[in-house]
């Protein structure tokens, strides 16, 4: 999978381009392990991501876990139709994952 990695300051975004399931998980998660520690704003820009598998809320999942311990602000924006759904039957069936709070795109 191929993703973009765009750092200004103190501001970050990742964008993945294609599918996003099980066997993407490490290169994502090494474009993440990546970012200079003083990224305090991180966005995952998924404008580019016709398809998330399951794969991709435990990446978020992780991410926000990450951003807790790191003192950044995660966000995600660009979803299309098939991940906000997935993002929006995730908030309905475990709303206290706090799913809805990466609905706001």
């Amino acid at each position: 999978m191929k993703t973009s990695t765009v750092i200004l300051g103190d501001r970050a975004a990742i964008r993945p381009h294609g599918d996003i399931d099980h066997d993407e998980l490490p290169s994502l998660r090494a474009a993440s392990d990546a970012l200079p520690g003083g990224v305090a704003f991180l966005t995952w820009d998924f404008g580019d991501v016709p398809f998330l598998g399951v794969a991709g809320l435990h990446l978020l999942h992780e991410q926000r876990l990450l951003a807790g311990r790191q003192g950044r602000t995660l966000t995600v924006r660009g979803l299309r139709t098939q991940p906000r759904r997935l993002l929006t039957v995730a908030a309905e069936l475990y709303p206290a994952m706090g799913w809805e709070t990466l609905l706001t795109d």
